[in-house]
């Protein structure tokens, strides 16, 4: 094949990608992923190995593939932060997909590949923070507002994002001996934190009990539970937040998203939450789905509305 069909072939296709993802006509082409770039210059924190992962195989070298629209007009990056229940990651789904959809829009995105089972706290979380904490570090080279870095995190990945968005700029417990650099030392705090059928809660009688165990392990100390129930640690300060959750998720308690709701209320933090009564739990971006697929176009506009997507 030519190098003009070629080109012919990846513009064509990249169409097709918009379309399928519903990009308004004129808006900026989804992009196939610029690099995978590592969180640490070399081996992570309480790394047990040097293996990089699959979509069912963990890594043991955390690290953004990072996806680039041809233009970004509002300057707005997203960690998006893909699904597992902490044992595996949806990457494809829940990464990939949503970082073209973000891209097609003019938003840049960066789809974290992140320790799971079995490695266990703190590891997940540190990579999450330290993420966040890269693409600051990289916001101009990147085209990005150092202050428009969001997350997006779907199931457990919610959680994580949660985490995120409610413990900025802590140092975890039993951390504080591991080593650090000059990017630890600046905010890991998202702009702002979409969190669709999110896990919230580590309190056994409404988690997802795979996600808590994989994470704090089966007997879990009662002081970590609540620590890493994000319902319990909404502060004053956490960013905008944007729910999105059905009914009748049998994987994922939706009781979750309402006391996240409750709580980001009781703090006057602004957040909007969007409920549907039927949809199955991992459904990404729900393409296809009647009703509930509604569910990225009032994410989109509730972006625009704050400024961080621009106006098709």
């Amino acid at each position: 094949m030519s190098r003009p069909s070629l080109a012919r072939f990846a513009l064509l296709a990249a169409l097709a990608t918009a379309t399928m993802l519903g990009a308004a006509p004129g808006a900026a082409l989804a992009q196939a992923p610029a690099r995978n770039l590592p969180l640490w210059d070399g081996p992570a924190p309480l790394a047990k190995g040097t293996a990089f992962g699959t979509e069912t195989l963990t890594t043991d070298i955390p690290s953004i593939d990072v996806f680039l629209p041809a233009e970004n007009p509002t300057e707005t990056g997203v960690l998006v932060i893909p699904g597992g229940g902490y044992t595996h990651e949806a990457i494809n789904k829940e990464g990939t997909l949503i970082a073209q959809w973000l891209n097609a829009r003019g938003v840049a995105a960066f789809v974290l590949h992140y320790r799971v089972a079995p490695y266990t706290y703190p590891a997940p979380l540190l990579d999450g923070m330290r993420a966040m904490r890269v693409i600051r570090s990289r916001a101009t080279e990147f085209g990005l507002g150092e202050d428009r870095i969001g997350v997006w995190g779907f199931s457990a990945g919610g959680h994580l994002a949660s985490v995120l968005a409610t413990h900025f700029d802590e140092t975890l417990p039993d951390t504080s001996s591991l080593p650090t650099d000059a990017i630890d030392k600046l905010s890991d705090k998202p702009a702002f934190a979409a969190l669709a059928y999110p896990v919230i809660s580590m309190d056994p009688a409404i988690t997802h009990m795979g996600s808590h165990d994989s994470l704090l392990g089966k007997e879990a100390d009662p002081k970590m539970q609540a620590l890493f129930s994000s319902e319990l640690q909404v502060k004053d300060t956490t960013p905008p937040v944007f729910l999105f959750a059905t009914t009748d998720d049998k994987t994922v308690p939706v009781i979750n998203s309402v006391r996240f709701y409750e709580a980001c209320a009781a703090h006057h933090v602004e957040v909007e939450m969007h409920l549907f009564e039927h949809g199955p739990h991992g459904m990404g971006l729900a393409v296809g789905k009647p009703g509930v697929e509604a569910w990225t176009e009032e994410l989109a506009t509730w972006m625009r509305i704050h400024g961080w997507m621009a106006k098709p």
